[in-house]
């Protein structure tokens, strides 16, 4: 794939990605073709802070997208487009004063992320409904956010933690984890998936013997992890970031004694488990994470990622960004316009049934059809994107674990049956 994509990022410490990523940035800032005037997608990504685990992932799958639009015509009258990153810093201050860069500043015309609930609930509230910029996440799935005031600016390409919490429990009650303490982040995320996992475990006839909050970033947790262990429960749940928290509590839960079972969730899938901890350690521990059922859609997509990037890396909602940068393009596309109520309002006519089917890499497919009047179905590597009334989407789970030392994928299913 060409390198000439457009992209530009907000803040030094984007070198945090490292020598790579820093490379990668280094053969991508803006050339010829972004001199001209260019169509404008900002995106919240963690370059640091505790989900910088997850950040280059999905800004990768942010570049795909823009890359094959871009290389297929770009969008309306042919213009480019260019991917302009703010680093959230994983911080709810630090996310708003990037997003409010990205609109005040740079002029983005939409915006994919943040990734973190904490996050990306100010920056709706803020910076993107107040200037009526369509926001789509890839990643933040507090449930609180369905009930956010955003004027209908935010969409999610993930499902809310109100399912993941119903998955985790009956993960835990199909493996005989039914006496288990809660440990979790002290943020949106955390707090919402702790109540949505303690209410499904007690309906499914399981104990939470306790359940705790934890603020990031502490040298200790050993009290906290005594404390859930002496309320006699067999088995932890961890709603954690690694890098805020996450590998220190299952290190120490381990060197103390304290926890050797644990159920993990979509926040600590993440290769630290295996290079921070080992997966010698950590074998059996299993989570849940939100990931399509395989299809023709997801299978395209992957052979595009893995050409470009190699093997895909094992974290979660890689698909979710691409998919949300192509979703707010192809409304673009169907409004004629990067006006941004323009652009919401055509959101879920490009996504929602009836209407032709498009997949992934089907750009010119979509344009021509768009061209002629013909509805769209946008069909997506994360799955069919049918945003309900609260910019919402229904979705299915994938059943994760460490086996032989290794993050595998068991299952993908739907909590609901």
């Amino acid at each position: 794939m060409s390198n000439k994509l457009p992209i530009r990022v907000t803040r030094r410490s984007a070198l945090g990605f490292g020598v790579a990523m820093a490379a990668t940035l280094a053969v991508m800032q803006p050339n010829a073709s972004s001199a001209q005037e260019t169509v404008k997608l900002g995106a919240l990504i963690p370059v640091t802070g505790g989900l910088q685990s997850y950040g280059e992932g999905s800004l990768q799958g942010l570049r795909l997208a823009v890359e094959q639009i871009n290389n297929a015509g770009g969008v309306l009258d042919g213009r480019q487009i260019e991917l302009i990153v703010g680093d959230t810093q994983t911080s709810p201050q630090p996310a708003v004063e990037a997003a409010q860069r990205l609109v005040s500043v740079e002029g983005v015309v939409a915006i994919v992320g943040a990734l973190g609930s904490g996050n990306t609930m100010p920056v709706a509230q803020t910076v993107s409904a107040p200037n009526q910029i369509p926001q789509i996440s890839n990643a933040s799935t507090a449930p609180a956010i369905t009930t956010l005031d955003d004027d209908d600016f935010l969409f999610r390409t993930t499902p809310s933690d109100a399912y993941q919490g119903v998955a985790a429990a009956r993960l835990a009650a199909e493996a005989g984890d039914t006496n288990v303490a809660v440990l979790y982040l002290n943020n949106d995320y955390g707090e919402g998936l702790a109540q949505a996992f303690e209410e499904a475990m007690t309906a499914a006839g399981g104990t939470v013997t306790a359940s705790q909050a934890f603020e990031p970033n502490q040298a200790s947790y050993r009290s906290d992890l005594q404390v859930l262990a002496n309320s006699g429960a067999d088995a932890l749940v961890l709603v954690a970031y690694p890098d805020d928290g996450g590998l220190t509590i299952l290190r120490q839960a381990l060197e103390e004694g304290l926890f050797d079972r644990f159920i993990l969730t979509d926040g600590m899938k993440a290769e630290g488990l295996l290079t921070e901890i080992g997966g010698e350690y950590l074998e059996g521990a299993y989570g849940t994470a939100a990931r399509a059922v395989e299809s023709d859609a997801s299978e395209v997509w992957r052979e595009a990622f893995e050409a470009a990037y190699g093997e895909m890396p094992p974290v979660p909602y890689i698909d979710g960004a691409y998919d949300a940068a192509w979703i707010l393009m192809l409304a673009i596309e169907k409004a004629g316009s990067t006006d941004g109520t323009a652009i919401r309002d055509a959101i879920r006519e490009v996504s929602s049934a009836p209407g032709e089917k498009v997949m992934p890499g089907e750009w010119e497919k979509a344009k021509e059809l768009i061209a002629a009047g013909t509805d769209i179905d946008y069909v997506g590597a994360a799955g069919e994107h049918e945003f309900d009334e609260n910019g919402d989407v229904s979705g299915t789970f994938e059943h994760w674990a460490i086996l032989d030392g290794q993050i595998q994928s068991v299952a993908v299913f739907d909590p609901s049956e």
